[in-house]
């Protein structure tokens, strides 16, 4: 037995069977806190996006479970601090603000900082031993901080590999379309009553979309990928070439309304104009040349619109490419042309989470919009969440409560189209387990990949 082995046997509740996740990692309540003490001190958490912050004093608050940081833009780069006044631990950001004017003022007696985390007040110093005041001891506490793709990332371990190593060729595959360079459209929030991996794994295959997003489904090219008995399912065997490209702009178009980003309004504008173009009668060739064209179009018509896009046909050759992009242990991109649709998940209790959407765009860079600051905040089963999140919703609050029927023991994945859930939750394990940050950074860079993905060996 290695010493790997023996460490992953000590974790509770650990997945034994790559198929099979049981049940009670989804609620029981010593698991959550064992993923408090060993998972989330030690990994790289998207605290926010860097647009949410564009001038120097601004700031915003980011939280995971009962820790608190300040991402604060200043005069010498963007940088973290942990939360909490060094005289008593009052927190002294709640949310987003400016500092540039008057610093970080403790609401309860009055110390105060710079945006750099420097003290510049003590009230009474006269009061206190000298030595308690020693700046080294007084001035706020960084936290680490690393940006990639528009975002900054925090991690509360020192000793952990970087951002980029633990990212691993998914960092290529956004940088390639230009995921730095991505603005939020808007920004939405809800607190799921769901445990925060079961609110993930509904977005980590698409095995679901029969069901779930049926009006997805029928318009998919890929829609029979897992076979049906229904007619209305199939319906889309024996079209023309022009029916498939009416059928692709139609899928694309009902992404864009479903999604509210992973598909652009102005990527559709100029998808709808390729509705009459010249195309083979074969289904197929009609597909590669709708794209091609699409390709062509919605690139032409970003670039001149001073858009910093990608060559969207280009990168297709030559990128592998994923429609939703997971980076552990809680984001997502979704890409399709040049917007994209992310995911942020966190815990906050063993059964409740907070889930948050953005819907971000390439825009030009010298165009004025009104960036959120914070998320707009909705209950779970709002109606102004676009079409796919709110069918996504209505389903997990009752599949958290159906995991505690006295028979369900196992969650059982499918080898080949939910093997990103079983990848996983087989990293969380390595995490709880303690494994050396080097072989967790390597399954790492194998965990961050597309979905459907199958159940792969990621090194333990």
């Amino acid at each position: 037995m290695t010493r790997d082995t023996e460490k992953l046997e000590s974790v509770p509740l650990r997945v034994t069977d790559r198929e099979l996740i049981p049940a009670e990692r989804y609620y029981d309540a010593a698991f959550f806190e064992l993923e408090r003490e060993r998972l989330w001190p030690h990994v790289w958490q998207m605290a926010c996006r860097l647009e949410e912050i564009p001038n120097i004093g601004d700031y915003t608050e980011y939280t995971i479970l009962d820790k608190s940081v300040i991402i604060v833009n200043t005069k010498n780069g963007v940088k973290a601090f942990h939360n909490a006044c060094r005289h008593r631990g009052v927190r002294l950001a709640t949310g987003p603000g400016n500092c540039k004017s008057q610093g970080f003022i403790c609401p309860f007696h009055g110390w105060r900082w710079n945006a750099e985390g420097q003290n510049t007040f003590v009230f009474g110093k006269q009061v206190f031993n000298e030595a308690l005041l020693n700046k080294a001891e007084i001035d706020l506490k960084p936290c680490r901080i690393e940006f990639w793709a528009g975002c900054a990332f925090i991690n509360f371990d020192n000793a952990a590999p970087s951002l980029l190593e633990s990212l691993g060729p998914v960092a290529d595959r956004m940088n390639a379309r230009h995921a730095d360079r991505l603005k939020m459209d808007w920004w939405y929030a809800t607190v799921l009553p769901t445990n925060w991996k079961l609110a993930m794994e509904a977005f980590q295959e698409g095995y679901h979309t029969m069901k779930t997003h049926p009006q997805l489904h029928k318009l998919s090219a890929l829609g029979n990928a897992y076979g049906t008995d229904s007619d209305e399912l199939t319906a889309n065997h024996g079209l023309t070439g022009r029916e498939t490209v009416n059928m692709h702009i139609d899928f694309l178009a009902r992404l864009s309304s479903g999604m509210g980003g992973m598909v652009h309004e102005s990527e559709v504008a100029v998808l709808e104009k390729l509705r009459d173009m010249e195309v083979p009668e074969d289904p197929m060739g009609a597909t590669m040349a709708f794209y091609a064209r699409a390709h062509e179009e919605v690139t032409k018509d970003a670039l001149e619109r001073g858009v910093p896009m990608f060559d969207i046909a280009k990168v297709a050759q030559e990128v592998e490419f994923h429609a939703v992009e997971f980076m552990f242990p809680h984001y997502f991109l979704l890409p399709m042309l040049g917007a994209m649709s992310s995911y942020r998940i966190r815990p906050l209790t063993p059964e409740t989470c907070l889930f948050e959407i953005w819907s971000l765009a390439l825009r030009p860079e010298d165009q004025e919009f009104a960036t959120p600051k914070r998320p707009t905040i909705l209950p779970y089963d709002s109606t102004e969440f676009p079409e796919v999140p709110q069918q996504d919703y209505s389903n997990l609050p009752r599949q958290q409560l159906g995991l505690h029927a006295g028979e369900f023991k196992f969650m059982r994945l499918s080898h080949q189209s939910e093997g990103m859930i079983s990848n996983y939750q087989r990293l969380i394990d390595g995490y709880l387990a303690r494994l050396d940050p080097a072989t967790l950074a390597r399954a790492s860079q194998i965990v961050n990949c597309g979905f459907e993905s199958p159940i792969v060996d990621i090194g333990f």
